[in-house]
């Protein structure tokens, strides 16, 4: 009788797995925009990242954010401190905005979906404007990753790395050119 508990437990167990598995998707049609979750919208109308800038952060152009993060690890002079909250601001006043677009033109793809009003050449018009703005967006945290590193001398990039935990990395990767 255990056996056939523990076997019936296994197989309910391995069915709603398989079942959960085939809905990645579930719990997302009640989102209010359906590509963007509640911490993507709220990322992007703070300015935050997400993770656009991963090719200069791991490659060892630090960017503002995390710069101000370990301000006092890294040894930031007040002159670096004041040039590195400058662009830190500087970076959030040109990102919001563009987050907010983005946000506005998933939302009217969304609708579009939602309405039944969709058609080829709008879902081209939409992702096209969609694609430009997230481009924009990234190249803009990009370039503060690149202003950063400019203010940044060659030994606080290198602690920046190893409290990042990337040192590593960087070594293997300098190693190779």
């Amino acid at each position: 009788m255990k056996n056939y508990v523990s076997l019936s437990a296994a197989a309910f167990l391995f069915l709603v797995g398989a079942a959960l598995a085939q809905t990645p998707y579930a719990g997302m049609q009640t989102r209010s925009i359906k590509a963007l979750s509640d911490q993507q919208i709220e990322d992007l109308r703070s300015g935050r990242g997400m993770g656009l800038a991963l090719a200069a952060e791991l490659n060892g152009y630090p960017g503002p954010s995390h710069v101000l993060e370990l301000a006092n690890k890294i040894g930031l002079s007040d002159v670096q401190l004041n040039s590195v909250r400058g662009m830190f601001e500087s970076m959030k006043n040109e990102t919001i905005p563009i987050g907010e677009r983005l946000i506005e033109q998933e939302a009217a793809l969304d609708s579009l979906f939602a309405e039944h009003a969709i058609t080829a050449e709008k879902v081209s018009a939409a992702t096209a404007e969609i694609g430009a703005t997230q481009a924009q967006l990234r190249a803009a945290h990009l370039n503060y990753h690149l202003m950063t590193v400019a203010m940044l001398e060659p030994s606080q990039i290198q602690k920046y790395a190893v409290l990042r935990g990337y040192h590593d990395a960087l070594q293997e990767h300098r190693h190779r050119r």
